[in-house]
């Protein structure tokens, strides 16, 4: 049986607070070959690495949300650097920008470089955070994959011509639960169609964004699966294909040159 990796998690959520290690342990006797606890403040990225150390198949990203980088302490890099030490880091994130909200753009700009400098110096690839600022976005991007940065969008809601700038520079592309919503389906539809297989991962980004039939309740590393299933219709792919084909992305992506990266895939 093959089973799914799931590259955005954030099971430190106090959505999980009564029955965390219960359901864990559950996916992953179950349809999950592992996942990625991803970190949006220094707190939170502390307890994503606890979380990853506890649990073999887990890994950890570190970073600043953009919702977060205000009152920050002075040395938060050296920090986030301390928490990369962790054997289970894979990468930095999320980070990028926010423009949803109305958000100090300048100070968003200086911590997503500082970041991006210090994924840089630890050679780590990213998970990137972008709402409604993909213009500035991808100029950041189009800097620092010629420095040599990996990245990845995650949780994508972007279009078909985005898809494309994207592809240019090798940019992974993440699909949430978010992909099968109604009002999403022909804008998602058509930018999925236009990835390319070998930059497609899947997330949850749990605990938010269940896909159908579970929208609306509290998302797990398994519903992944139903992910998969959209993504697979678009394509013209079985499911298993499309599982397949992102756990080898993923593996890839985060764990090549990692010392204790194993393929997520299991047959």
């Amino acid at each position: 049986m093959i089973k799914l990796f799931d590259t955005h998690t954030h099971y430190d959520d106090s959505a999980y607070e009564d029955d965390r290690d219960e359901l864990i342990t559950r996916l992953l006797n179950g349809n999950v070959a592992g996942f990625i606890a991803v970190g949006c403040t220094l707190e939170r990225s502390e307890k994503a690495v606890r979380l990853a150390e506890k649990y073999p198949p887990a890994y950890a990203a570190v970073g600043i949300h953009p919702q977060d980088v205000y009152n920050l302490p002075p040395n938060y890099l050296q920090i986030l650097e301390k928490f990369a030490e962790s054997e289970k880091v894979v990468a930095l994130g999320e980070i990028g920008l926010e423009y949803f909200r109305k958000y100090d753009k300048t100070q968003q700009n200086k911590i997503f470089r500082e970041q991006l400098e210090l994924a840089q110096s630890l050679n780590l690839p990213v998970i990137i955070h972008s709402r409604e600022a993909f213009s500035d976005t991808l100029e950041f991007l189009r800097e620092y994959t010629l420095k040599g940065l990996k990245f990845v969008c995650h949780c994508f809601s972007e279009d078909s011509e985005a898809v494309l700038s994207l592809a240019e520079l090798g940019v992974y592309v993440s699909f949430t639960g978010a992909i099968a919503f109604e009002k999403n389906t022909e804008k998602a539809v058509n930018a999925c169609k236009n990835v390319p297989l070998e930059l497609l991962l899947l997330e949850t980004d749990c605990p938010y964004l269940a896909p159908p039939p579970f929208r609306g309740k509290r998302c797990d590393s398994s519903m992944a699966w139903y992910t998969a299933q959209k993504i697979a219709q678009i394509k013209k792919r079985t499911t298993d294909e499309i599982v397949e084909i992102c756990n080898d992305n993923a593996m890839r992506f985060f764990m090549k040159g990692h010392n204790h990266g194993t393929r997520p895939a299991e047959t």
